[in-house]
């Protein structure tokens, strides 16, 4: 892979050699490689379908819970998103101890190894709120809650310049990744100002199927605003909000 430099960019084929533009700039490569029917079939590239097959189920999980969170991605995720997602995926489907190698699967592996992971890179959770805060899966209450006792939001929350006033969400998630089917539910607060006002304290609640036998994904963001004459207005398109997958719980 070559980077493209001058004033002129180049873009589609020419000759042997490909001209394309990614987030990074504009690249060139040559093409060629194995065919697609030899890695189908000859015995040398055995490990490269099993890879493949499980990269595949990955892939598609990783869909199932963007599409099952679409609502609160709009506002909160950034440009790698999808293929970061996707390796932790992958990580998933490795940790199936059950399925041999090619057959591992998302519902026989640690779900677990995704809490922690934050939808847009350019501003994670845990660097932009500071106050302590509860979450809880209630599986058989069918609803996901998050509890945060009174704070300043000026000392607890590290904004972007700007902005002058925030709210916390919560998004609740079912989905079943053999299925390929979800649901949704969020709760959020009023706009509260980023000044030395106290909050008060916060409880939000969204709900997901009570008993269900499905994965259940809870997660917490934080929606910037600014406001002008009167009007509230995204800061930046959304550009740096945080939103982090803080629980998920599994049967």
């Amino acid at each position: 892979m070559a980077r493209q430099k001058g004033v002129i960019k180049l873009k589609g084929p020419i000759g042997d050699v490909s001209f394309y533009k990614t987030s990074d700039g504009y690249f060139a490569r040559e093409k060629g490689g194995v065919s697609a029917e030899r890695i189908k079939t000859d015995p040398a590239f055995q490990r490269t379908r099993e890879n493949g097959s499980e990269f595949g189920r990955a892939g598609r999980g990783g869909r199932i819970l963007r599409n099952s969170l679409s609502l609160l991605l709009q506002n909160a995720a950034d440009n790698r998103m999808t293929s970061r997602l996707t390796k932790e995926m992958v990580k998933v489907v490795k940790s199936d101890l059950t399925n041999i190698r090619g057959e591992r699967t998302l519902q026989d592996g640690d779900i677990s190894l995704l809490v922690g992971f934050d939808f847009n890179a350019r501003s994670k959770l845990v660097t932009a709120f500071y106050t302590p805060y509860v979450v809880a899966i209630d599986r058989a209450g069918g609803v996901c809650t998050l509890d945060v006792a009174d704070f300043i939001p000026e000392n607890a929350i590290s904004f972007p310049q700007g902005a002058t006033h925030f709210k916390l969400v919560i998004g609740a998630a079912e989905a079943s990744f053999p299925n390929e089917t979800f649901e949704f539910s969020k709760d959020e607060t009023a706009e509260m100002p980023l000044d030395q006002t106290p909050t008060g304290n916060i409880n939000l609640s969204a709900a997901v199927p009570a008993g269900s036998n499905d994965d259940l994904f809870m997660v917490v963001g934080i929606e910037f605003k600014q406001q002008v004459n009167g009007v509230m207005y995204p800061m930046k398109n959304g550009a740096y909000n945080p939103l982090a997958l803080v629980a998920v719980d599994r049967v």
